[in-house]
């Protein structure tokens, strides 16, 4: 269905949603109006899918605080669009399931390395063969460990930090990620028996669908002296892109949530204009279970994220014979892309504490805020956007208008304009594979499957959207990576 509501351009790269729009229905009333951020020729595309009335519907949720808004890569999803950002006041407002999503704290980290693509050029098949091996990976996949009931609790409130206490890393990996890959209000007797058994032999798996790990370079530098303190200091070096999430323990939380969250509705009389985005008030005992769970499964994320790391090490090691501390292979950042967080942001002159849900949105601090790694603080977080199969990945960084106007937010990728099923329609698996070897990638996937459902010219243009994100003001291109060797599940 493609969406004809008002629509108007209020500032470069930024639409609005008015307030006094009342929906397809005619009964929306929301409480503020809603922006889009995009270039002026994404804006029809961004049509076609119906998710600015997705956007529209956020808006009127209890306890908003500001406005609804997405990012460039906004399509469809389950509740709230992907791409959307909302903040709801930490007393009055409410927390929603459909604003974080199912693949909970689905998210990417990038390592830096001392490489140059010359050094490495004739290793790059050696080292995807040996990551293939190293790192279980696809639908059905599982992990190399079996732990305990009370180890998976441990890793479900304590994430990467349990990780790295059991030898997968080190710990100054820690120091640079969101939250330091733990947010400690989880509880893990909050998560059901259903997800733990789901998440249990998925620990350290990279998944499928979009998921991925990708050998890279640095193909161009935007701002030399903030990628010099991300440790970015020529073209050509080589880094490496992680992009999963919390696999089937996350979906489970979000579906067991959704249940309790429905019930919800009716027991606090919430009207919703769609019941996808069923929610609790956030201090209710039905919020805060939920809030601790999705916590618990953003652990899980992080700790599946850190164990990938480490085996991405080791096959470094084996293939090249040399130390992974002597090759440089250094954590950037990692950031998450579903997720609601307790934060604290000027709002009208004052300080005010708010529940942000990002889902499929990165955050995007500026420099002096107290979460970012003290390596950084001085520039800003890094933001990290991977790109689709085969296509560029950038870094960016948060700027103090991303602080004002979206609650430290950016977008986290390039978004879909094509269902999987239609790209399995539209593409050839040999089309897939040429188009990457032409462009010098060598790609290992588990399925046919994969290839097709993520073929590039499925997703929008990456180039497009940071565009947009850049111009925006939301964040400040820094680097831009080029993949030579892709994992996919």
């Amino acid at each position: 269905m493609t969406w004809n509501g008002p629509l108007h351009k209020v500032a470069p790269f930024k639409y609005e949603i008015p307030k006094d729009y009342t929906g397809i229905n005619g009964n929306l009333k929301m409480n503020a109006p809603a922006y889009i951020y995009a270039s002026e020729t994404m804006i029809e595309q961004i049509k076609k899918d119906n998710a600015p009335e997705q956007l529209a519907n956020v808006s009127t949720l209890k306890g908003l605080v500001g406005s609804a808004m997405a990012m460039p890569d906004i399509h469809w999803g389950y509740g709230f669009p992907i791409g959307g950002v909302a903040a709801f006041d930490a007393e009055d407002g409410i927390v929603s399931p459909g604003g974080v999503g199912y693949d909970i704290n689905c998210g990417v980290r990038v390592l830096r390395t001392d490489f140059t693509y010359d050094e490495i050029k004739n290793r790059i098949k050696d080292l995807v063969d040996e990551i293939f091996i190293n790192v279980p990976s696809g639908v059905g996949s599982e992990g190399k460990i079996r732990l305990s009931k009370k180890e998976m609790d441990r890793v479900f409130e304590e994430g990467a930090e349990w990780a790295v206490e059991n030898g997968y890393g080190w710990h100054e990996d820690l120091e640079h990620m969101e939250e330091k890959g733990r947010m400690k209000n989880a509880d893990a007797s909050l998560v059901s028996q259903k997800a733990k058994s789901r998440g249990a032999p998925q620990l350290g798996t990279l998944g499928a669908g979009n998921h991925f790990l990708e050998i890279q370079r640095v193909e161009e530098i935007y701002e030399p002296e903030i990628a010099k303190s991300f440790g970015i200091t020529e073209k050509n070096q080589i880094t490496v892109m992680i992009h999963t999430g919390s696999r089937g323990a996350g979906h489970q939380i979000a579906t067991d949530y959704l249940r309790v969250m429905e019930s919800a509705v009716k027991k606090y009389n919430i009207w919703l204009p769609d019941k996808q985005l069923a929610c609790a008030p956030v201090n209710s005992k039905e919020g805060q279970d939920y809030f601790k769970a999705m916590a618990a499964g953003a652990n899980f994320a992080w700790a599946n994220r850190q164990m990938i790391m480490h085996w991405v090490r080791e096959s470094f090691q084996k293939v090249m014979k040399m130390d992974p501390e002597d090759m440089g292979m250094r954590l950037i950042y990692d950031v998450a892309h579903n997720i609601a967080k307790l934060e604290e942001h000027e709002i009208d002159g004052k300080k005010r504490k708010v529940y942000v849900h990002r889902k499929g949105a990165t955050r995007s601090f500026a420099a002096g805020r107290p979460e970012i790694p003290r390596a950084y603080r001085d520039v800003g977080q890094p933001v990290l956007i991977p790109g689709d199969m085969g296509t560029a990945s950038y870094i960016l960084v948060g700027t103090e208008k991303s602080m004002k106007e979206a609650f430290g937010s950016s977008c986290h990728g390039a978004g879909r304009v094509m269902s999987r099923h239609q790209a399995k329609r539209t593409f050839s698996v040999n089309g897939v594979k040429g188009e990457l070897e032409r462009k010098g990638i060598y790609l290992r996937a588990a399925t046919k499957h994969v290839i097709l459902e993520e073929a590039p010219d499925a997703y929008k243009n990456i180039d497009d959207v940071v565009s947009a994100v850049n111009g925006a003001g939301l964040a400040k291109m820094v680097v831009k990576l080029r993949p030579l060797g892709v994992v996919k599940g």
